[in-house]
């Protein structure tokens, strides 16, 4: 087991990590930029080192920054949270050159699946079903009207090396296809420095499913059944439950067995999340996302689990502490994600919290870096804090929920928080009838 691990992140992520380091008896290291000199992660530490300005192209994003924070502490392993280097095949590479570990996949395996259409052929081949779309990457806008035209409109555009929305544009007819492949091209070029582009079917009321997969990079593997994150604005998730109330027991046992399948026939080690839309009873895969998800905690409430911490002992050469059979869902849970914005123009709101009261009782759960007199800072993602409540269903969990976010006080800033007050008196979202439209169509008459 590792003696000391530093967490290549910030904000509440990084919070998460250093709690289930102390649990296990492991010292942890923050890395933090000039900004986040008086940061919950960086106190609530062990040990912390300054990597940079508030950038996070020097800082957060700085690999040489952060394997010496490594040397200087000595660190023996990198735990990296989400977003920034959580899924950089080249940091996970130099990490281990340098005699440390990752707590994550390999590096062969970001690889795999960070390229969207090595992931989807990889997928098919290990029996995971696909959206119908082209074979490889489209180069040309002559090659793009022949692959939509013989699957038929609309279609959507999409990055190869994308994500969080980025270099996805939709095509609903012929018309559109010009703009929706150049903009798409642009974007990804912009984002990613690779203009690649492939395209898929355009699913047209789709629910966005996510498998919760955990391997032992030995070839076994387990699901953790699903999570429903159909609530998105621009493609970023808002409110995710698991588990969906669109899926029954038969159907979550058919696929999340083919997902663990998968993984375990490619030896894959750590957490991992196999993302599908469905439509009419049929799964496609999207993607795969080589990390540990923002949404996580409702897993870990339905299944009574610490994903975190099986990250580390898998990293750390230990087995998996439970196995398929052990893992039934107890339950519902329901994430808010809490984000730092002026509603309605979800406009960011950085600034200087007056007063912080997290909300709690029975079954709340919750995940935030905040403290009266904190200041947000410019720089970052604006997600502050992740309410989550778990309760023996969902109609119960719904009403903890209402009642958590009635607790809740942040104040001196703007949040989501009447966003997601309004979401649960709609009738759609309490009988669960909803699809990843559901919300832009929504957000179009919200003030």
């Amino acid at each position: 087991m590792f003696n000391k691990i530093l967490i290549a992140n910030r904000g509440e992520i990084a919070l998460r990590v250093i709690r289930a380091c102390k649990e296990m008896g492991i010292r942890s290291v923050a890395v933090h930029s000039t900004a986040d000199a008086d940061a919950m992660h960086v106190r609530m530490a062990d040990e912390s080192v300054c990597i940079g300005p508030p950038s996070s192209m020097q800082s957060y994003l700085s690999i040489p920054n952060i394997i010496s924070a490594c040397e200087i502490t000595g660190a023996e392993a990198i735990h990296p949270g989400y977003g920034f280097l959580s899924e950089n095949a080249n940091f996970v590479q130099i990490v281990q050159d340098h005699g440390l570990t990752f707590i994550g996949p390999t590096a062969d395996h970001i690889n795999m699946m960070g390229d969207k259409i090595t992931a989807k052929d990889t997928m098919k081949r290990l029996g995971v079903p696909c959206v119908p779309g082209s074979l490889g990457g489209v180069a040309t806008i002559e090659e793009a009207h022949a692959v939509s035209a013989e699957m038929g409109f609309p279609v959507i555009v999409k990055a190869t090396a994308g994500g969080g929305g980025r270099g996805m544009k939709v095509a609903k007819t012929v018309d559109d296809l010009d703009e929706a492949f150049s903009t798409a091209r642009s974007e990804s070029k912009a984002a990613f420095g690779n203009d690649e582009v492939y395209i898929e079917k355009y699913l047209t009321l789709p629910r966005h499913i996510e498998i919760q997969v955990f391997g032992d990079g030995k070839g076994r593997a387990v699901h953790l059944g699903e999570r429903d994150c159909s609530l998105q604005r621009r493609h970023q998730k808002v409110l995710e439950e698991c588990p969906s109330p669109a899926i029954d027991a038969e159907t979550r046992a058919r696929i999340g067995k083919t997902c663990a399948d998968a993984v375990a026939a490619i030896n894959y080690a750590g957490a991992g999340t196999i993302e599908f839309l469905y439509e009419n009873d049929e799964f496609y895969f999207i993607e795969m996302n080589t990390r540990l998800q923002v949404e996580h905690p409702v897993t870990e409430a339905v299944f009574g689990v610490d994903l975190v911490r099986e990250q580390i002992l898998v990293a750390s050469g230990e087995p998996m502490s439970f196995v398929q059979e052990e893992l039934a869902p107890n339950g519902h849970s329901i994430e808010c994600r809490i984000n730092a914005e002026k509603l309605p123009e979800f406009r960011p709101s950085p600034g200087k919290i007056s007063q912080f009261h997290a909300p709690g009782g029975l079954g709340v759960r919750m995940d935030s870096h905040l403290y009266d007199g904190y200041k947000i800072p410019p720089y970052y993602d604006s997600l502050i804090a992740k309410l989550i409540v778990h309760a023996p269903d969902r109609a119960s969990a719904i009403a903890r929920l209402r009642r958590a976010l009635g607790e809740m006080i942040v104040d001196g800033i703007d949040t989501t928080t009447p966003l997601h007050n309004a979401l649960l008196q709609e009738p759609d979202i309490l009988s669960g009838d909803y699809d990843i439209h559901w919300l832009e169509k929504w957000l179009e008459t919200y003030s």
